[in-house]
Order: C-alpha cells, then sequence, then structure tokens
C-alpha cells in the first residue's frame, strides 16, 4: 500500500531539503564543519527565517482578519441572542446565513486568523518527516527525496549538539536506548521542550493580557483563548517527547520568532482600545505627537485641528438632520383632529375659497360663525323664522311621543 502521506507531502519535503541544503552550504563556506552540529542547528533555524519570512504577508492578513472579528463580535451576539433556545433546522440554517452575511460583509472569516499556523504545519510534518527518516536512509545507503544526497544524510547523521546529543534522537527513545551521553540528550531535550512551551505560553499570554479591547473580553472567543493558554502547553509536553531533536529546535526557533513579531505588532499596531493602544497614544504624547483618524502618527497641533474640523462637521450634521418627533397615541390623534379642539389647524376665514366656494354669510364653518356683528345684532332682536332641525334622537322621540298622544299633536 502506497505512502499516502509521504506522497502528499513529497514537494513540502523537497523544498525543505533544498532549504537545508542551502544554509549548510552557506555555513560551510564560512568555515563551520560539514559534519558539526552547529552547522546543521544554524541551516535549521535558517529554514525557520526562510519560512516565517514567507508568512509575513499572511500574518498581517491575520491580525486584521482579527481586528476585523473583534468589530463584528456584537453583531455576532445580537443574532446569537435572536436564535437563542431555537434548535428546529430553519432556525440555524438562519442562524448560519445571517452569520456568513456579516462576514461576507467586512470580508473576514475566523479561518483566516489561523491561516499562518494552517500553512506551517505542513511544513512542520514535512520537516519531522525528513529527520525521522534520516537512520533509515542512513541504514539503506540513499539520500532523501531531492537535494539531499546520501553523504549529506551521512552527514546530519553522524552531526552531534555539542558533541552528545544527535539531530535525529527523541526524547523518549534516548531514554530507552540509554546510548553513550544519553543523560546529556535527555537533559537538552528536557530544556528545549520547556523554553519550547515557556515561550508559547508567553506569546499566548500577551496577546490576551495586552492586546484586546474590552469588548473582546466579554466574548466566548476570549474564554476559549483563557483555556488554550492552559491546555497547548500540555500538548506540546506530550509531542515534545517523541519529536526528534532537530523538530524541538525548530518549533522553539519558530515560537522566538512569533513571540519576537508579536511584541512588534502590540507595541506598533495594537488593538484599538486595549490596553498596549493606550500605552502607545501615552508615548506618542510624551513625544508631542497623536494618531489621527486614518491611523497616521501626526503631530499634536494637526491632530487637535483635525478633531476640531470632526466636531464642527458632526454638530453640523446634528443641526441639519430632522428632529424626531414624539410618538403619539391613538386616543390623543383622534382629540387633535376633532374641529375645535385647541392645538388643531384654525378655520380658514369667511371669504377665503373652501372647496372652491366661498361660505356665505352666517354660515357656520368648523363650528365658528362667519356673520357680522350686525348681522348677529338682528339676529338675536328678532326672533328666527328657521329653527334648527332636531338631532336625530330628539326626531325620532317627537315622533315616537306624537303617535302615542294624537291630542297633543292636535
Amino acid at each position: 500500500m502506497p505512502d499516502l502521506i509521504g506522497i502528499v507531502l513529497w514537494p513540502l519535503k523537497w523544498v525543505v531539503e533544498l532549504i537545508l541544503v542551502a544554509w549548510h552550504w552557506v555555513w560551510t563556506s564560512l568555515g563551520f564543519g560539514a559534519a558539526d552540529g552547529i552547522t546543521w542547528v544554524l541551516s535549521i533555524v535558517g529554514l525557520v527565517i526562510v519560512v516565517r519570512a514567507a508568512l509575513i504577508p499572511l500574518f498581517v492578513r491575520q491580525i486584521k482578519s482579527q481586528r476585523k472579528m473583534m468589530e463584528i463580535a456584537p453583531e455576532l451576539r445580537k443574532v446569537q441572542e435572536k436564535y437563542k433556545g431555537k434548535r428546529d433546522q430553519l432556525s440555524r440554517e438562519a442562524m448560519s446565513r445571517e452569520t456568513m452575511a456579516l462576514y461576507k460583509k467586512h470580508g473576514t472569516t475566523p479561518v483566516s486568523s489561523c491561516l499562518p499556523l494552517l500553512v506551517q504545519m505542513p511544513i512542520f510534518f514535512s520537516l519531522y518527516s525528513v529527520l525521522s527518516s534520516i537512520g533509515s536512509h542512513v541504514d539503506q545507503g540513499v539520500g532523501g527525496v531531492g537535494v539531499l544526497s546520501a553523504d549529506l544524510t551521512q552527514q546530519f547523521f553522524d552531526a552531534k549538539l555539542f558533541g552528545v546529543a544527535s539531530l535525529h534522537d527523541t526524547l523518549a527513545g534516548a531514554w530507552e536506548t540509554r546510548p553513550d551521553g544519553w543523560e546529556a540528550t535527555v537533559g537538552i531535550l528536557v530544556v528545549l521542550v520547556i523554553l519550547m512551551i515557556a515561550s508559547q505560553f508567553f506569546t499566548q499570554l500577551q496577546i490576551i493580557s495586552k492586546n484586546l479591547s474590552p469588548e473582546a473580553k466579554t466574548g466566548q472567543a476570549y474564554q476559549m483563548q483563557k483555556i488554550m493558554l492552559y491546555i497547548l502547553p500540555l500538548a506540546f509536553i506530550f509531542s515534545g517527547v517523541f519529536f526528534p531533536l532537530g523538530v524541538v529546535i525548530y518549533w522553539f526557533v519558530s515560537n522566538v520568532w512569533t513571540m519576537v513579531q508579536q511584541f512588534i505588532v502590540i507595541r506598533e499596531m495594537p488593538t484599538p482600545g486595549s490596553d498596549a493602544a493606550k500605552a502607545r497614544e501615552e508615548r506618542l504624547a510624551r513625544k508631542g505627537k497623536a494618531i489621527n483618524s486614518e491611523g497616521k502618527i501626526v503631530s499634536m497641533e494637526r491632530y487637535v485641528e483635525e478633531q476640531a474640523r470632526l466636531l464642527a462637521e458632526a454638530e453640523k450634521k446634528k443641526a441639519v438632520a430632522p428632529k424626531r418627533q414624539q410618538p403619539v397615541g391613538k386616543q390623543r390623534a383622534k382629540k387633535q383632529t376633532r374641529p375645535g379642539t385647541p392645538g388643531t389647524a384654525s378655520a380658514p376665514p369667511a371669504s377665503s375659497p373652501v372647496n372652491g366656494t366661498s361660505a356665505p354669510a352666517g354660515a357656520t364653518v368648523g363650528g365658528a360663525s362667519t356673520g357680522s356683528a350686525s348681522e348677529k345684532a338682528n339676529a338675536s332682536d328678532e326672533p328666527s323664522s328657521l329653527t334648527p332641525p332636531p338631532a336625530a334622537g330628539q326626531a325620532g322621540s317627537s315622533t315616537k311621543n306624537a303617535k302615542q298622544n294624537p291630542k297633543k299633536r292636535r
């Protein structure tokens, strides 16, 4: 049965061997011994530098993705609270659609923050495969899959760190076989595993303690990061026992690179609102500088001018914006629409046209009389020949009484 993992990792193993051999040639050209342990250790360090330098664009993308994930965290919580307790299929699909729409709107995904680690893991396993197969290749008298020849493979096999620890030895293997100088090999591996765990722990600790905003510290992702802070060291303890010395060196140097890289990012490009961002603002203020709205460092005078301009623009927009009307209940709205109610629009004058016609003298518009004062006086002196019609209820009652009492009607 073919080795599927070996087939998948074959291109990466070829690249790893090429980088190792290239750095080995550089160090031997500088006078280092071809079979010395320090030469191959420095070659592994060179491999770390090449790999991590190639991952810098992905690291920048990771930072931007993490910032965007922090920005949309409140919106994600709203979506989760909206569908909280709903376990039916339609609700789950709707929640998934809204979540993906948020990711698409802001141009980020949770996977983007893990890209450097995901890309680096195949390279790590390729190096592990190359170093683990050194012993079998020496026994067979063959080289690696690429430029690592049989002679270079033999030199790597004979190389010993500090003259005692072989780069292909593991902590478990050295403890079981106990070759000459196994105590020093075990001691070196134990120290390197502890340093590897400590560097990983410190890197993660400075992220969650200094470079997270108060809003991010209230989310579920923050709790997961705190849990992983203590779980990852346990995983490294287990894996460090079975990794070859060369792989442990690679992982430790890679952790040191990550630690320094994170320190620079936290100091110069901190998360807005975090403790690191406040510390950076204080450092810039002591130098007479500040950060403008575009994230650029400017002088304090230009910063004050920009803040004044932004404040003036905000006040101008506030003055132009329509004012909010107080909501009115149904009963109050009915009262306001009744004719003659205080607060409603006044009736039009008699001389003004209403529905295309003029109101005659003495007519009533909106419950108010439109006649002149003299006409009102005459109307008060002489009895009016026109009596107002009775109301509907009154008319009905008078007719009924007339039918019941005909004498009274006559």
